[in-house]
C-alpha cells in the first residue's frame, strides 16, 4: 500500500512540475524518482517562498558554490551560505523566483546520488541567467538530503526549451 501512495504522489508531482521542467521521470527507477522529488522540491520552495519545504531538502549545513566568469573574463568560484539562501527564499518579495530545469540526470551509488540539470533563473518573466545545477545527496533513514549544491551562471547562450521560456 505504501508503494501505491508513493506512486500516486510521484505521478501528481510530475503533473504539477511538468509545467516548469523537461524531466522524464518515467525513465527513472524508484530511487531516482525519490531523488528527483527532493530536487524539484527545492525549486517549488523557491517559487512559493517556502523556507520550511526548502530546509526539508537539505542536511543541516550544506555546501553551496557558484562557478562563473567575472567581467574581466576570469573564472571565479564563490562559496555561498545556506542560511543566507534560506532567508532570501523566505523573505517577502514582489517577484516570483522561478527556476525551470531540463535535461535532468540522476546517478546513484549506494547512499549517494548526484543530480545534474540545465536551468534558467527568472524573476517573474525576466530571465536573469542560466547554467547548470549539480546537487549531491545522501540517503539516511530512507530519506535523500542535499549536502552539496553547485551551479554555473551565464547570461549568454541560454538555450532554454521553448515550452519553458517566459514571455
Amino acid at each position: 500500500m505504501r508503494s501505491f501512495y508513493l506512486l500516486v504522489f510521484l505521478v501528481l508531482s510530475g503533473l504539477s512540475y511538468g509545467q516548469r521542467s523537461h524531466v522524464a521521470p518515467e525513465n527513472f527507477n524508484k530511487e531516482q524518482k525519490n531523488v528527483l522529488r527532493v530536487v524539484l522540491n527545492v525549486f517549488e520552495a523557491m517559487r512559493k517562498s517556502d523556507s520550511t519545504l526548502l530546509a526539508s531538502c537539505f542536511v543541516e549545513n550544506p555546501d553551496m558554490y557558484t562557478a562563473f566568469t567575472d567581467r574581466n573574463g576570469k573564472a571565479k568560484l564563490h562559496k555561498g551560505n545556506f542560511r543566507g539562501f534560506k532567508n532570501a527564499v523566505a523573505s517577502e518579495k514582489n517577484q516570483v523566483w522561478d527556476e525551470p530545469v531540463w535535461d535532468l540526470k540522476v546517478d546513484i551509488d549506494g547512499d549517494m546520488a548526484m543530480a545534474w540539470m540545465s536551468y534558467a533563473f527568472y524573476l517573474d518573466n525576466e530571465m536573469l541567467h542560466c547554467g547548470v545545477d549539480v546537487m549531491l545527496l545522501h540517503r539516511e533513514n530512507q530519506q535523500w538530503k542535499i549536502y552539496h549544491i553547485s551551479d554555473t551562471r551565464t547570461t549568454e547562450g541560454c538555450d532554454v526549451p521553448e515550452s519553458l521560456k517566459k514571455q
